[in-house]
């Protein structure tokens, strides 16, 4: 699949917070709510900056395999908070653009609106891509949120600046929830509807857990 270049590298914070500002109102909330193609996206690192991006397409219906590629590189970024995905698109992208299919659906391991800046990994890689893209994070990262109840399926809002940017998200009983957040061209109801469907035996999606796995067991 094609990635558009929508910005050259930055160089440092002021030029990556610049992008992200450009690119922010860009962002689309409302899309399409049923998905053929659905793809996880994860990145594993080697010690400090070596890393490995994991790309992982299944059919949305069956959960099964369709295709799964990786890419190999260093972090192209220092760690600097609100600016995480610029660390890892440049492996991602490699990654996507070496698959022979093009997903409907990216779930990315990260966030989406529920980031400092309103614009998180899975924001940047929908708008780089064009592509209906969700953020699944593991622990919670900006804004306040209720515990929710504790049966699958169960979701508060997550507040940050008196808006809601994305849902606490029980996918299993007895598990911690997920943090569930927009990236781009899809509606927070639908993200919830997906991230819920996809996660069916286990608390993270498929998708993801299928990329972690890649990621960290890429083979020879």
């Amino acid at each position: 699949m094609h990635v558009k270049q929508l910005h050259p590298w930055p160089s440092g914070v002021a030029e990556a917070e610049a992008i992200q500002d450009r690119l922010r109102p860009q962002v689309e909330l409302t899309g399409p709510t049923t998905f053929t193609l659905v793809a996880g996206l994860d990145v594993h690192y080697h010690g400090d900056d070596e890393v490995t991006a994991a790309v992982v397409v299944l059919d949305a219906a069956t959960l099964a395999p369709v295709e799964q590629v990786v890419a190999h590189g260093a972090a192209a970024f220092p760690y600097v908070p609100g600016l995480f995905a610029f660390r890892e698109l440049p492996a991602l992208v490699t990654a996507l653009e070496r698959l022979a299919v093009t997903p409907d659906l990216l779930v990315c391991d990260g966030y989406g609106l529920a980031h400092p800046r309103g614009f998180g990994l899975a924001c940047h890689l929908g708008v780089l891509t064009g592509l209906p893209s969700v953020g699944v994070g593991k622990t919670p990262f900006v804004g306040t949120h209720e515990p929710p109840g504790p049966e699958r399926g169960a979701w508060t809002p997550i507040v940050h600046d008196g808006a809601t940017v994305g849902r606490a998200l029980r996918t299993q009983r007895g598990v911690k929830p997920v943090y569930v957040s927009q990236g781009h061209r899809i509606s927070l109801d639908t993200a919830t509807d997906q991230v819920l469907r996809l996660a069916a035996r286990y608390r993270l999606p498929e998708p993801v857990r299928h990329a972690d796995h890649l990621a960290r067991h890429p083979g020879p």
